[in-house]
């Protein structure tokens, strides 16, 4: 099984997915971002994007590196990783559900104020990249892709009550 938790920046993925995996019997964290940062690192390098998730072999090669570990391993994967672009999202999860993959997709959400609070509270100078995605997310968020997952408000809750909720979905 998967256990997706996708956001945008600052709702708490990476943490919450780092608490979450002790309390899943067997799981094992995969950022998927790290199969971006292998893309990024060919030379002479790929065509030129903003964001790897727009290079094609990402959403393929994330579907094939789960099922492969999966495959290997067995347990849950438990995969922090922002995807806001639906027909990406479509991609990756037809790929995974091909392989008979369960999957159980959940959205770290804040309101945009928490957000933007959280990004520039984490260095001295905030991250333009992790700004940017706040207007993109608000309309995921607004048109689809909180239609296609369990929500989890992170808002009032700490990374650690956000994974013992997961968890308990999950386990349910």
């Amino acid at each position: 099984m998967i256990v997706w938790l996708n956001g945008t920046h600052g709702a708490g993925k990476t943490t919450t997915s780092a608490l979450l995996q002790p309390l899943l019997a067997d799981a094992r964290v995969f950022d998927a971002e790290k199969v971006g940062e292998t893309l990024m690192d060919i030379r002479p390098g790929l065509p030129e994007t903003d964001n790897f998730q727009h290079w094609p072999p990402w959403r393929l090669l994330v579907v094939e590196t789960a099922a492969r570990v999966l495959e290997y391993a067995g347990g849950t994967l438990v995969m922090p990783m922002t995807v806001l672009v639906e027909r990406y999202w479509r991609e990756i999860s037809a790929g995974l559900a091909q392989r008979a993959i369960p999957v159980r997709h959940f959205v770290l959400h804040a309101d945009q104020e928490t957000l933007r609070g959280r990004i520039e509270g984490e260095h001295v100078i905030p991250s333009p990249f992790r700004l940017k995605y706040l207007e993109p997310y608000a309309e995921a968020a607004r048109t689809w892709l909180h239609a296609e997952a369990e929500v989890v408000d992170t808002t009032h809750l700490t990374a650690a009550e956000a994974a013992e909720r997961i968890a308990e979905a999950v386990k349910s």
